[in-house]
């Protein structure tokens, strides 16, 4: 046992990253659980001169050993790591929420407890005597709520009073319903010691037919004391429903007396709610409502945006003018330009998951983000996902790095991965500004034609990758829908949230200046010729050796460069164009360009290249891996360094595949 180790224990919205966050602000570290895929997240913070670490364990709605998750919290509760388990509940839901405790009861490891939006409860009308639920429990209980940073003194203060959960009134709750078959389990083990685990918890578990406490008793017995029992252990739901049936006994015995509600207890839904939880309407408003936060997520980003701009723009000219003039050579000044530029460049992105991170980490905060994740849930069971993936998958729409970050609402990291690798088949925002100018260069009126069929595809495509990773990534008995209560709508704690966005941006800022700064160095190193001509470059002769390859793709040296180049960020692929085609500027100042592309090169570009190309180079580019900071923003959610080099060379691989078929036909349309 460590000494100031505290494991954060609870349900899925329970307010648990509120609270982590809250205690720990950027003193915080994020990886895998050892030998699993499943996040682990630690961090640390201070208090009267002592150092605390704080272990946020996946949140789960029981201690089964049904998933990773689950498994991981319970091995690591019983395991001892910590001093004290900290239990969240939702005040606002109490009865629900209150099942994880009546699953931890049992467990003789210490333990507070934490009644979270205690400021939602008292709204409703609610009033929660914690005085009298610490006596029946036995531990500290703390009305609490974890957004108002300014009252955290009485978690402070509970830290020494952890202590063991008072479980008498559960044994006799478990005892009555289950009669005859606790009482022969509860006398074929009174000889055994399972400490941590009760006899009560381990008895409950045998009959819910959990495997590893199933395989633990049955090492402890005589072959001929288990066959005795077999008879007693349920491999199906009977067991599971006997056991909860218990447990929401001794809950509905725990909370009586302890709330009061107030004298009218119906509840009244707002025309609102009913629209946004309606199963034909709410989806559509969902989109409605999602989008138009995408919009204005540029509100917020605009100042940070702008700043980026200027830096790429205005600023690497007077650098460089400045370094030129001082006698620096071309190559110096050349790469300065570009450091510059990253950094205009990662400001830029980094501005635009700030808005995103404000809009809708608001929509989050109030209540309304869990009315999207309901709506969309029947739909995204198909793809073997749950409701809540619907939102990152639709802010990809707006940025793939957005899609990629909000997909830490997910529990299941199985099925994080999933929703991740669908959002990178949805075009963002910086993929329609390319296709938009090339659809428009070559296919005139048809352009509505071209966009429709790359949305048709987007959509079959999800539906494919979903079939190719799902196997692999999500269980059969994980593929369900949500299992969750709605939350009520709640003003928004600006605090937490400004101090949500600021912990994005830097994460965000930090990551981006060292990936674009990395790839920018290496293309600029491919792209510099001392005589500023791109035909002395290495990236000319690379090109060149490789066109014979890159047109059975249908794509020409310089398109398949440009389809290279958006890697790096979506609107590169036109400066890199602009460069190879027509302007005669530097590969690497046309690719962190935001001027206007020259008026000539539509015509150039029509000149020199085929319809039928032009439609493989569009297909190429739309369903290539978004950016490289997508890229980075995936590893950095899946800590997985093999799955997110799948997916990279999934959509590489699939985005050829793409151009190879639509080139084809291009080429019986129009004959090149």
């Amino acid at each position: 046992m460590s000494k100031n180790l505290i494991a954060l224990l609870g349900q899925p919205n329970a307010g648990k990253s509120t609270l982590f966050n809250g205690l720990t602000g950027s003193k915080q570290h994020v990886g895998n659980w050892p030998g699993k895929t499943v996040e682990r997240k630690e961090g640390q913070f201070s208090y009267k001169g002592q150092d605390y670490t704080i272990v946020d364990l996946p949140g789960s709605y029981s201690l089964s050993a049904s998933s990773d998750e689950e498994i991981i919290t319970r091995q690591y509760i019983a395991g001892g790591e910590s001093e004290l388990t900290c239990i969240l509940i939702d005040s606002s839901q109490l009865e629900r929420s209150l099942y994880m405790l009546a699953d931890y009861v049992g467990i003789q490891r210490k333990a507070i407890v934490v009644l979270n939006m205690i400021d939602v409860s008292r709204a409703q009308g609610k009033v929660i005597d914690t005085e009298l639920l610490s006596q029946r429990l036995g531990v500290p209980v703390i009305p609490f709520n974890a957004a108002d940073l300014k009252n955290y003194q009485s978690f402070y203060e509970a830290l020494e009073d952890g202590a063991i959960v008072i479980e008498e009134d559960l044994i006799e709750k478990q005892k009555q319903v289950n009669g005859e078959k606790y009482q022969r389990l509860a006398e074929a083990l009174s000889e055994s010691d399972f400490k941590p685990y009760s006899h009560n918890w381990i008895i409950t578990k045998v009959i819910e037919g959990d495997e590893e406490i199933v395989d633990l008793v049955k090492a402890t017995l005589t072959t001929k004391q288990w066959q005795s029992l077999e008879s007693d252990i349920d491999d199906g739901l009977e067991g599971t429903l006997k056991t909860g049936e218990a447990k929401f006994k001794w809950i509905e015995d725990l909370v009586s007396g302890v709330v009061t509600y107030p004298e009218t207890r119906e509840f009244k839904r707002s025309r609102f709610d009913r629209l946004a939880t309606h199963n034909t309407w709410g989806k559509p408003l969902a989109v409605f409502i999602i989008l138009l936060g995408l919009m204005l997520s540029y509100v917020p980003a605009f100042p940070f945006m702008q700043a980026g701009e200027w830096i790429y723009t205005n600023g690497v000219a007077y650098v460089t003018a400045t370094l030129y003039a001082a006698g620096v050579s071309s190559f110096i000044a050349g790469l300065v330009g570009v450091l510059i530029s990253s950094i205009g460049f990662s400001l830029s992105m980094a501005g635009f998951v700030v808005g995103v991170a404000f809009i809708f980490g608001l929509m989050e905060d109030v209540g309304y983000m869990a009315r999207v994740s309901y709506v969309f849930d029947d739909t995204m069971s198909q793809l073997g996902l749950q409701g809540k993936s619907i939102m990152p998958i639709l802010l990809s729409f707006g940025c793939t790095i957005g899609g990629a970050s909000g997909s830490r609402v997910i529990d299941s990291w199985g099925q994080k991965v999933l929703t991740m690798a669908l959002a990178w088949a949805i075009p963002c925002a910086g993929t329609w500004g390319v296709v938009g100018f090339m659809s428009g260069a070559f296919f005139d009126i048809y352009t509505p034609l071209v966009i429709a069929s790359l949305f048709f595809v987007a959509i079959v495509h999800i539906v494919i990758t979903s079939k190719v990773f799902v196997s692999s990534l999500v269980r059969s008995d994980e593929r369900h829908g949500l299992i969750m209560e709605l939350p009520p709508y709640h003003k928004p704690k600006w605090g937490n949230i400004f101090q949500f966005v600021a912990n994005r941006f830097n994460e965000i800022l930090v990551r981006a200046l060292r990936v674009i700064i990395l790839v920018s160095i290496i293309f600029y190193f491919l792209s510099y010729s001392p005589d500023g001509n791109v035909d002395n470059s290495l990236i000319y002769r690379v090109g060149v050796i490789i066109e014979p390859v890159t047109r059975i793709f249908g794509m020409t040296w310089q398109l398949f460069m440009a389809f290279i180049a958006s890697f790096m960020g979506k609107e590169a692929a036109l400066g890199v164009l602009s460069s190879l085609y027509s302007s005669g500027a530097s590969v690497m100042e046309s690719t962190f360009s935001r001027g206007d592309i020259s008026s000539q090169l539509s015509n150039v570009l029509t000149t020199q290249v085929g319809k039928a190309q032009a439609l493989a180079f569009i297909y190429a580019f739309t369903f290539n891996v978004p950016c490289v900071m997508a890229v980075s923003s995936t590893y950095q959610e899946t800590h997985s360094f093999s799955w997110t080099l799948k997916l990279t060379l999934y959509y590489v691989a699939t985005a050829f595949f793409y151009a190879f078929l639509v080139y084809r036909v291009g080429l019986l349309l129009w004959g090149s």
